[in-house]
């Protein structure tokens, strides 16, 4: 078994290493672990007549080549399925579905909290960017990206609360404005 305490005690220029080779120290972090992993596993492979720290290196590159050869592949599915996304025609929705909907969502969107409705209103429905939201309501990206989360969560409470029983049902005529749809199921806004 090649030293692992000769191994673990060289981590920082392992690191070093891996991450002139590699687009982040995160990434360099992960490969580094599975390296150690491969190396507990694979003793056997090292050669007596071998230091454990080329050993180990010998694995770290192979690790970097597996890595970019995997990412690689991954890049091309992804271009692969944007290029399809691409060539499909752009679907509409049925005539009538935008004001049916936008009538429920605004329904909906009421009743929440202030802040959740501002976000939804800016983000979701006025489709203007996370990180310009953020900055004019005075708070983080981090914070909006959450905000946005629970308010995402918030309104689908209310949906599903004033909606209910039209999407269940799959009424298509819904009448929620009136708390009652159209399959004649009386419906509690929140």
């Amino acid at each position: 078994m090649p030293p692992i305490e000769d191994l673990l005690s060289q981590r920082k220029q392992f690191l070093r290493f891996l991450q002139h080779r590699v687009e982040s120290v995160a990434t360099a972090e992960d490969i580094l672990q599975s390296a150690y992993l491969r190396a507990m596993q694979q003793t056997s492979a090292m050669r007596s007549d071998e230091s454990a720290a080329a050993w180990f290196y010998r694995i770290l590159r192979n690790a970097v080549i597996d890595h970019y050869r995997h990412r690689s592949a991954q890049d091309r599915l992804l271009e692969g399925w944007a290029n399809e996304l691409l060539s499909q025609p752009e679907l509409t929705p049925e005539p009538g579905t935008e004001r049916l909907v936008c009538e429920c969502l605004g329904e909906a969107v009421q009743h929440l909290r202030p802040a959740y409705s501002d976000i939804l209103n800016s983000v979701d429905l006025a489709e203007r960017p996370l990180d310009a939201f953020a900055e004019s309501a005075g708070i983080t990206s981090g914070n909006a990206t959450v905000r946005l989360h629970r308010a995402r969560q918030a309104l689908r409470k209310s949906l599903i609360a004033i909606c209910g029983a039209c999407s269940r049902h799959g009424c298509m005529d819904c009448t929620c404005r009136s708390k009652s749809d159209a399959c004649g199921t009386s419906v509690q806004a929140p």
